[in-house]
């Protein structure tokens, strides 16, 4: 007896000591070394007015609408004669009419099958219309060769979740069934998101992989997510516990960042009207999928920014990702805060945003190995 209850006994020890060293792995993230501000972005910083106090939601909504269809005007003077625009009507499951718009490249020939690139905006599920994301996807259609569908899903507070993320599923099962459209490629299908739009993105691929959405379609050949979101605020306690103290995490860090404080994060989040969130809700906080759930997900892109109350949740998805064999490509914009890339050539970091996502979505298309190694780029 003696024996066995001995060996019995070192059993266990081994296995909590394996248990033990794993918890260890799982509570020592600090990405905090990529935090603070850059001298060029202070510059930035202090040539802002003031914001405005006192605004509705939807003075907020008209105003920013309006700012950013004005720079993406003034940038398609440029990039207008070298893309087809065509614009779609998608039918959603409760018979609404989304707008949708696709970029061909003008270079290339109308009857030529090109790749699929889908982009879905970012503004915190308020902010965002058609027109204001012309330039962006027309940049990328010329830049990388692929045909960019841009989707503008609904909005809060006038449409509340899950309405966004099921527009998402059927605007990318619409796709599917009106390549000839575009003359797109199905088999090459990359799902692109900024911010809020990385949320949905990573909410389909994520569902769409666990079975719950467009069963019918093929699977995407990757995502690309720049400032991702993707935990509800009020699910964000097991994103802590990966951390290795809370007082490091970018909640706590970023409490205060610029352009997106965790107030105003935390505001357009309120506006989306989830009663009592659940951790586990896969389809609203993807950053809360286990290991195993994610396994097997595409070739995922990450544009990620230092000076963000997002940027833990961004690092923490893409290191599981990579750990259990998704290919990923991992970047930091150091020194700057979340929708850096409004403030364009003042700010050196936009350029290279531009790079991440052209040099991202042919990585993707390049049906890339994974390394298994969690490889940060400072840009």
């Amino acid at each position: 007896m003696l024996p066995t209850l001995k060996k019995t006994r070192e059993n266990i020890d081994s296995l909590l000591t394996v248990i033990s060293a794993d918890r260890s792995t799982i509570t020592m993230c600090d990405f905090s070394s990529y935090g603070g501000p850059s001298d060029e972005w202070l510059a930035v910083e202090a040539s802002l007015p003031p914001p405005v106090a006192n605004q509705s939601v939807s003075e907020m909504i008209l105003k920013a609408n309006e700012g950013r269809e004005a720079i993406a005007s003034k940038a398609m003077v440029s990039l207008s004669a070298q893309v087809h625009m065509r614009d779609h009507s998608i039918q959603t499951r409760d018979g609404y009419a989304l707008e949708a718009r696709s970029y061909r490249p003008s270079s290339v020939p109308a009857s030529e099958l090109l790749p699929v690139y889908m982009h879905f905006h970012g503004g915190g599920f308020v902010f965002g219309t058609l027109a204001s994301e012309d330039a962006i996807c027309a940049r990328i259609a010329v830049s990388v060769g692929v045909v960019v569908v841009n989707v503008n899903y609904r909005h809060a507070p006038e449409f509340i979740y899950p309405t966004a993320w099921d527009d998402a599923q059927d605007a990318f099962v619409w796709l599917h069934s009106h390549l000839h459209e575009i003359n797109g490629d199905g088999q090459k299908v990359v799902l692109g998101g900024i911010s809020a739009g990385s949320r949905l993105i990573s909410s389909l691929v994520l569902q769409k992989h666990l079975g719950k959405a467009a069963s019918g379609c093929p699977d995407p050949v990757g995502q690309v997510l720049m400032i991702p979101s993707f935990v509800h605020a009020k699910c964000y306690e097991p994103q802590l516990k990966k951390m290795k103290d809370r007082s490091i995490s970018s909640y706590v860090e970023n409490e205060h960042a610029p352009i997106l404080p965790r107030s105003k994060m935390e505001f357009f989040e309120g506006l989306l009207n989830v009663e009592n969130p659940d951790e586990a809700d896969l389809k609203l906080s993807p950053g809360n999928a286990t290991p195993e759930e994610v396994k097997g997900l595409p070739p995922t892109v990450f544009g990620i920014t230092g000076l963000d109350p997002l940027r833990d949740e961004g690092l923490l998805y893409a290191k599981m990702l990579t750990e259990v064999g998704v290919p990923t490509d991992i970047n930091v914009f150091k020194g700057v805060p979340h929708g850096f890339r409004r403030f364009g050539d003042a700010l050196s970091a936009s350029k290279r945003w531009d790079n991440v996502i052209d040099e991202g979505i042919k990585w993707v298309l390049s049906n890339p190995a994974a390394t298994n190694s969690f490889d940060v780029k400072e840009q």
